[in-house]
């Protein structure tokens, strides 16, 4: 009988086994890397990781729950997460399901790797040649060669040493021409992290996970609520800047607002290792804090502390803790981390207090009163750059959910630019600015950005996210998911926090994209998405059941498109077209961005007959900024315009801005 402990896992690997062979690729545990050829593939770690263990068991089948265990032993995770990583296995050794070389589907059961796999050693031979012999350098080629076949020598061999001279000269010559293969693999892979979305190669491990979960008010004090949250919050962002830690972003962390806590449910539900719990009191200028730090799994007390301080010295508090919790996970820091999270310039009392008040509303989506308490922050002390970021996202969020317009938007940017010109390495500010780019058409300016703030921290899930969203409206759709699917391993919950994975869409992937999707409950935005993936499965009663759900939660751009989409299964087409019209009003009324709605606006107008319509829509969604040709030139929603010559020509410049992209970030 077979169990979890027959499996190897990643890393598990005899100690002597270098290489894995299969077919003209080279799994390469020494560089974590898979070369075809003697050129890397590009995989995420994860897609790594699943591939060295399939291939380590090549043969057997392996059960999803045995693979699952394997590959993430401390976490529950869903089987789509196992379904999705073998496509990407298929996709990078150009298999299909159908028509299996390597990786055989057992239904309802598992997987089994079926190619014939030559284990190498570090002594044998050729154990390290990952690049054929025409690719190493003259001098190793020629010692690789020599006029007479060389013995096999073994590890111990090498290392004790022949008696024979020849034996000697030989074994020396191997050793050079293993380095040297090495070396060029070494170059290879480095190559391909250039030429990689992220401009840093992602860690082999992935970081401890911690949430910072909202203070509780034990005075119950509704006056002092907004405490609870916004220090949370601080607290969070201080520890952003640490790439050997996983912080769970606050909008994963308020719906714990003064509940009572679970530890273990909790954890679960966040998928962390470790939570930072903590309460509050104050009384009149006095406050006190307490807080512990508590590792999920055994249950144990990692660290706790008292903080008592006078009212007008609330900055002390993101600072001590960070401390603490940097000390007692024994987390080291390089010297720019360290550099970074040192306590700050002083602020303003009633400033930092107002930029509190402004992020807690910031966190119940209370985006106009929010921009009320952040403007007067930055009035009072406009040298804390915080409160700038934080004023920026709420002019954004007001924008594209309360429809605020364009002028809200430049209001976001100008924000934005202030945070960083006083502190350049403002994670929140680059990230929440390279959106606000994306969605105002500046895609260029935001990719840049973005692989900025991955330099300061490659474990930023954050960036990874909007890399992955700007790419995808750049047509870089297999890239957006590589990128979106980094952000989900370092945080999962990235898919619950009113992220779409969008690209599986793009890709013709509508399984996967479904099973990307969080389970909707009330969510207007997300029975929304599933509608739409159902729509194109053709799954008409289901689609037209979430976009009628959609928009009856709540009747916003997104669901309005989704209710013209059910009008036209209905065969409503005069009820839909009113809907887009109206839609379309209001956008250019008040300056609306996100020129991906405006593309799905023009799918819904192809979608119901109004060929005019949908062309303007369409040209106006790639002139705004949402260029991804490879989805435009096969997407089905849009199969009515082709032969239209219009069509052609906006297909035209989608192409020429891409490939003017592709060419410069690729």
């Amino acid at each position: 009988m077979s169990s979890i402990n027959q499996v190897r896992q990643p890393g598990q690997a005899a100690t002597s086994l270098a290489l894995y062979r299969f077919g003209p690729f080279v799994l390469n545990t020494l560089q974590h890397a898979l070369l075809k050829e003697g050129k890397p593939v590009a995989l995420t770690p994860k897609t790594y990781d699943t591939l060295l263990v399939l291939v380590q068991n090549h043969g057997r089948m392996l059960s999803k729950n045995e693979l699952m265990n394997a590959l993430w032993p401390d976490s529950y995770v869903e089987e789509a997460n196992l379904t999705q990583q073998v496509s990407m296995i298929r996709k990078a050794l150009g298999e299909s399901s159908s028509n299996p070389r390597y990786i055989q589907t057992i239904p309802a059961r598992g997987y089994r790797f079926i190619a014939d796999v030559q284990n190498c050693t570090d002594g044998e031979t050729n154990a390290n040649s990952s690049a054929p012999a025409e690719e190493l350098p003259r001098e190793n080629t020629k010692a690789s060669q020599p006029s007479e076949e060389p013995p096999s020598l073994t590890p111990s061999q090498l290392a004790t040493g022949a008696k024979d001279p020849k034996a000697v000269q030989r074994a020396t010559l191997l050793i050079l021409a293993m380095v040297g293969v090495l070396m060029l693999a070494v170059v290879g892979v480095n190559r391909s992290f250039y030429k990689r979305p992220s401009p840093t190669p992602a860690a082999a491990t992935p970081p401890r996970s911690l949430a910072i979960l909202p203070l509780h008010n034990l005075r119950q004090a509704r006056k002092d609520d907004f405490l609870g949250f916004s220090l949370a919050d601080a607290i969070i962002t201080k520890l952003d800047y640490v790439s050997s830690l996983s912080v769970r972003p606050s909008t994963a962390v308020e719906k714990y607002r003064n509940a009572v806590i679970d530890i273990q449910r909790v954890g679960t539900d966040l998928n962390v290792d470790t939570l930072l719990t903590g309460s509050f009191i104050r009384d009149h200028d006095n406050l006190r804090i307490n807080y512990q730090l508590i590792d999920v799994k055994t249950d144990k007390l990692l660290g706790k502390g008292t903080i008592d301080l006078k009212y007008d010295d609330l900055l002390r508090v993101q600072d001590n803790v960070a401390q603490k919790v940097i000390q007692e996970l024994r987390l080291n820091l390089s010297a720019s981390e360290a550099e970074k999270i040192k306590a700050g310039a002083p602020v303003s009392p009633l400033a930092y207090e107002y930029f509190l008040r402004g992020v807690d509303l910031h966190g119940q989506h209370k985006f106009p009163m929010a921009i009320k308490m952040l403007e007067k922050s930055t009035d009072l002390d406009p040298n804390y750059a915080p409160a700038w970021a934080y004023l920026g996202a709420s002019y954004t969020s007001d924008a594209a959910f309360e429809l605020g317009g364009r002028e809200q938007y430049r209001r976001a940017q100008r924000a934005y630019e202030r945070a960083l010109a006083i502190q350049p390495s403002q994670l929140d500010a680059q990230v929440f600015l390279a959106n606000s780019l994306v969605d105002t058409g500046k895609v260029e300016q935001a990719v840049a950005m973005l692989r900025d703030a991955l330099k300061t921290n490659p474990n930023y899930a954050a960036a990874h996210w909007e890399l992955g969203y700007a790419y995808r409206f750049a047509g870089m759709l297999n890239e957006s998911v590589a990128e979106c699917e980094r952000a989900r391993q370092i945080d999962p919950l990235v898919k619950s926090n009113g992220s779409v994975l969008n690209a599986y869409l793009y890709l013709g992937q509508y399984d996967k994209f479904l099973a990307s999707l969080p389970e909707p409950e009330d969510s207007a935005f997300f029975l929304f998405y599933r509608g739409f993936g159902e729509y194109h499965q053709k799954n008409w009663e289901h689609a037209a059941q979430d976009f009628d759900r959609a928009f009856e939660l709540d009747p916003s751009l997104y669901t309005g498109i989704g209710k013209a989409l059910s009008d036209a299964i209905a065969h409503r087409e005069a009820d839909g077209l009113e809907i887009l019209r109206t839609l379309e009003k209001k956008i250019a009324e008040r300056g609306v961005g996100d020129p991906e709605a405006a593309y799905k606006i023009a799918q819904a107008y192809s979608v119901l007959g109004d060929k005019a319509a949908a062309l303007r829509a369409l040209r106006a969604s790639v002139e705004g900024g949402f260029f991804s040709y490879p989805y435009l030139a096969s997407d089905p929603l849009l199969d009515s315009l082709r032969k239209q010559p219009e069509f052609v020509q906006t297909l035209n410049v989608s192409f020429t801005r891409y490939q003017a992209f592709k060419n410069k970030f690729f």
